[in-house]
């Protein structure tokens, strides 16, 4: 057995034990709860039980709420009103009649949530097929190495990220999200959140998010129906001819009718997507679809159809 000093020695000892030479299997020690995870300023608590009927006495070594040995227990409760500091390891001991001293440090992680989680966007438009990019920043977390950023689209989960970080004490850290742009993103919603993975499940508090950021992407005009067509009509009938197509900025449109209409629509021209007319047989129209990032063009082909109808001479 070894004999540990009680007092300013002991810390030296502490910090190897918590390095990587945990108590033996023969300590007879019990620590209610096996591990602490307390904000920054709470109170924190844990019990430390002697299991040997050999127990002469217990104490608590720490900076804040330490114990002095107390003979006669089996166990020795810890407490601190107001945890002060980032890091801390307090150390339970139990000294036994035969001289030997068995210790073991209770883990202790202080934590805080963010000040804030906020985006950051250099241009709030883009251009289908540009690659763009989306900052979150998350000011003063700790402890940052078990910080997760989770990115958000709609109800999609686009990314995480976790970081190396040895600092216990408040830090801020930034994520950034890079996408390639494209229609369907358009008027999508974007946010960040921060978590920290400290409890399992959904325990511990909760996440906080930023504000979502909407994205907007210029993309240009496609036709709702693709491909020219070509039609069939009766001499006088009214025929629909839909030119819609979807764009952002939404397009305008320009209709060219065959050369003896255009006289007549010069007078007002036809700017509408979708166009009712008794067409003029046989005949061309052209529909352009524009705005400021392209334009498309469709034929309409329209032809008289075959009469229902034969006549029949003799």
């Amino acid at each position: 057995g070894f004999q540990i000093l009680i007092g300013r020695e002991l810390f030296s000892v502490c910090v190897q034990i918590l390095n990587g030479n945990p108590a033996s299997a023969s300590c007879p020690l019990q620590m209610s709860p096996s591990r602490v995870v307390v904000k920054f300023g709470d109170a924190l608590s844990a019990k430390c039980t002697s299991l040997s009927n050999q127990t002469e006495g217990m104490g608590w070594e720490s900076p804040y709420g330490g114990r002095d040995n107390t003979k006669g227990v089996t166990f020795l409760d810890f407490k601190i009103d107001s945890v002060p500091v980032w890091e801390l390891g307090p150390m339970c001991y139990v000294n036994l009649h035969d001289g030997d001293q068995c210790t073991e440090i209770l883990p202790v992680t202080i934590y805080k949530m963010p000040d804030s989680v906020s985006l950051r966007q250099n241009s709030t438009t883009v251009k289908e097929g540009e690659k763009f990019a989306i900052q979150c920043d998350i000011v003063n977390v700790a402890p940052a190495r078990n910080l997760s950023v989770l990115w958000h689209k709609g109800n999609k989960i686009l990314n995480s990220e976790t970081f190396i970080e040895s600092s216990p004490s408040p830090v801020s850290k930034s994520s950034v999200l890079t996408l390639t742009a494209h229609r369907d993103d358009d008027g999508a919603e974007i946010w960040c959140e921060a978590k920290l993975n400290l409890w399992p499940g959904e325990q511990g508090p909760a996440m906080m998010r930023s504000m979502s950021h909407r994205v907007t992407v210029l993309y240009p005009p496609t036709y709702t129906k693709a491909g020219n067509e070509t039609l069939e009509m009766t001499v006088g009938e009214n025929m629909t001819l839909n030119c819609n197509a979807k764009g952002n900025p939404p397009p305008l449109y320009h209709w060219e009718f065959p050369k003896f209409t255009k006289e007549w629509h010069d007078k007002e021209e036809v700017i509408e997507p979708i166009l009712t007319l008794p067409f003029e047989l046989p005949g061309v129209y052209t529909c352009t679809a524009y705005s400021n990032q392209g334009n498309v063009i469709k034929y309409f082909n329209i032809s008289e159809a075959p009469s229902k109808f034969s006549l029949v001479t003799s």
